[in-house]
């Protein structure tokens, strides 16, 4: 029987929880150094005490950088078998983080599978299900209903839940009065916006927060604050209503923090690559150092089918600055739902952005496996290179449909190999190449 409530109440009475000792093995941590950082709120441990399978990770700049995976059926794809293999692919690839941001039929019962079976974080954005899980129209809910469907996911076991608590009704008259090129692109955010337009209503993420921050200390439920001015083209980035709603959000950290309710904070968002490391700096001091969880930045607007390399790129700045937290992009961002590829696309584009990051952190151990790689590239070990690979078999799958004369090289350099010669140099061999 845990005598605690969240895993911050924990470390602020100087407990040392099972989730911290797994966090601090993986990350060549003490425990004491993890539970101070939980403390501070600057490690998140998503861990819902009804996630029993779950196998935990924390979220923090100080640590290796965690990917999360978009998934979920939409009423266009609603083949929840699909979408559980896609899960099972994800977690197989590293992905430390699956959101099910399902928006057709019976939501539930594949909610509580993944809290059941999937040892990855699970989260959840509750705007979404609210209008499922009621069966009526968006303007018809409440301010309760909305707040009772975060009830709901906590009790099925989510990790976290982003909820857009940043806007208000001040929002409104800055969205109409500075006429972003392409408005608000959050799904969640554009939702609260038009019940808040439709209702003449306060935004009851933000009217009944106390309520919410309850709920979340009794099932130890991380929140995501929600970035519902997130720039969804250049145009938009860093720009007044997306600065507002950062501060509004580190207001709303510290309530938290004061009910021992952990936080993430969600950033941007389409920006130029001039302006990601400002903006990281500037969550980190808005946001008192909290987690900072990004979709992308994606750093150029004309790239539709591959958003997962123009996310690579901004979130290897974005982690290398402060971000914690990446959110894939998939070669279907901004075209479709994605398949069981495109998921696999996302994810090796946002493992490579966040390994890259660790490297220039000095994440302890990050390089590691690329030492591992040097090394067997200079011995022409082919198979510790797969061993090594983030992507084996692709790596393997391309080297056997294009196999060279001599099993010494590749079907590139053939016997010019530089480092075959060297090899052969530095043992006073003969470098024979005709």
């Amino acid at each position: 029987m845990r005598n605690y409530t969240t895993q911050m109440d924990a470390a602020r009475r100087g407990i040392i929880t099972p989730e911290m000792k797994a966090v601090a093995a993986k990350e060549y941590r003490t425990e004491e150094e993890i539970r101070e950082l939980v403390a501070k709120g600057q490690v998140a441990i998503c861990a819902n005490k009804l996630h029993t399978c779950i196998d935990p990770n924390g979220v923090g700049s100080q640590l290796r950088t965690k990917i999360n995976v978009n998934l979920g059926v939409s009423r266009d794809c609603k083949n929840y078998d699909v979408e559980m293999e896609k899960v099972m692919a994800a977690v197989n690839m590293g992905a430390e983080a699956i959101m099910d941001l399902s928006s057709h039929g019976n939501t539930r019962p594949f909610r509580r599978k993944l809290t059941a079976e999937c040892p990855a974080m699970i989260g959840t954005v509750p705007v979404y299900d609210s209008v499922i899980h009621y069966q009526r129209d968006l303007a018809t809910l409440t301010a309760k209903d909305f707040i009772d469907v975060v009830r709901l996911h906590a009790e099925d076991g989510v990790d976290f839940v982003t909820l857009h608590c940043g806007i208000t009704r001040k929002t409104i008259e800055q969205i109409r009065k500075h006429k972003r090129k392409m408005n608000i692109v959050s799904r969640g955010g554009s939702l609260v916006f038009a019940w808040m337009c439709m209702t003449g209503e306060e935004n009851p993420f933000y009217e009944y927060y106390d309520d919410i921050l309850d709920i979340c200390r009794e099932y130890d439920v991380t929140i995501s604050l929600g970035d519902a001015c997130r720039p969804g083209c250049l145009a938009d980035g860093s720009d007044v209503c997306q600065i507002e709603e950062l501060v509004r959000l580190g207001e709303l950290t510290k309530r938290a923090w004061e009910k021992d309710v952990q936080v993430m904070v969600e950033g941007p968002g389409h920006m130029p690559m001039d302006q990601i490391e400002a903006n990281m700096k500037m969550q980190e001091t808005l946001c008192m150092g909290a987690p900072f969880y990004v979709l992308g930045p994606i750093v150029t607007d004309i790239a539709p089918g591959y958003d997962h390399i123009t996310s690579a790129i901004g979130g290897a700045i974005a982690a290398a600055s402060g971000a914690a937290f990446l959110c894939y992009v998939t070669p279907a961002e901004h075209l479709a739902l994605p398949n069981v590829d495109d998921v696999k696309q996302g994810i090796i584009a946002s493992k490579i952005a966040a390994h890259a990051a660790d490297i220039a952190k000095k994440i302890p151990h990050a390089r590691d496996i690329d030492d591992r790689m040097g090394d067997a590239r200079r011995r022409l070990d082919w198979d510790e290179q797969w061993a090594c690979a983030l992507d084996p078999e692709t790596a393997k799958r391309i080297r056997d449909e294009r196999k060279p004369e001599h099993e010494d090289t590749c079907s590139m350099c053939g016997k010019f190999c530089a480092v075959r010669s060297m090899n052969k140099a530095l043992n006073n061999e003969m470098v024979d190449i005709l």
